[in-house]
């Protein structure tokens, strides 16, 4: 069984920038650890990457609260999990960090389908921000691109925008066949 592990925006804007909250906060200890545990593993990272336009875009429009913009310290991963990242890539053993402008990577299914070799199992393990918005899209993506893969969500390891929007995605993502552990 392949192995994978998905770090969602672990960025400063959503764990104690402009729309952090105390819960994102309370996970990022719990998610470094997941990450070590998967050191044998193949690690993904996404980033929310905004520009200088962002209030223009259908995203601005809705949330009209300029964030992750490119560049900045607050579009930047967290520092242990930026450091994480480059001991990796010293390494040479170069994690892959999707930056993207949506709620869902189109890059990251396609790039772990791409890696399967025919008949390969995969189980694809999600941790991050926000379980509301990112994170399931990203779950969504994945089991539609790999619809065999199990998907697992670890909720401890997750946070959204409210305590009730995050329990309502666990719920969403469970009817679709996604595996929620540690609730």
């Amino acid at each position: 069984m392949k192995r994978v592990l998905v770090v969602i925006d672990m960025q400063n804007d959503f764990i104690d920038g402009i729309l952090g909250t105390a819960e994102a906060v309370k996970i990022v200890p719990k998610v470094l650890a997941k990450i070590k545990k998967y050191e044998k593993y193949m690690v993904y990272f996404t980033k929310d990457t905004h520009f200088s336009d962002y209030l223009q875009t259908q995203e601005g429009r809705n949330l009209p609260v300029e964030h992750c913009i490119r560049g900045t310290k607050g579009w930047e991963l967290q520092p242990d999990i930026e450091a994480y990242v480059e001991r990796l890539q010293q390494q040479h053993l170069q994690p892959i960090v999707f930056e993207k402008t949506t709620f869902g990577s189109e890059q990251l299914p396609q790039t772990i389908k791409n890696s399967l070799l025919q008949g390969d199992q995969v189980e694809i393990e999600l941790v991050g921000l926000c379980t509301d918005i990112c994170v399931i899209s990203n779950a969504m993506l994945l089991k539609a691109f790999l619809p065999e893969a199990i998907i697992k969500v670890d909720a401890q390891c997750c946070a959204g925008v409210t305590k009730q929007s995050h329990i309502n995605a666990l719920n969403a993502m469970k009817m679709c066949q996604i595996q929620i552990y540690n609730e």
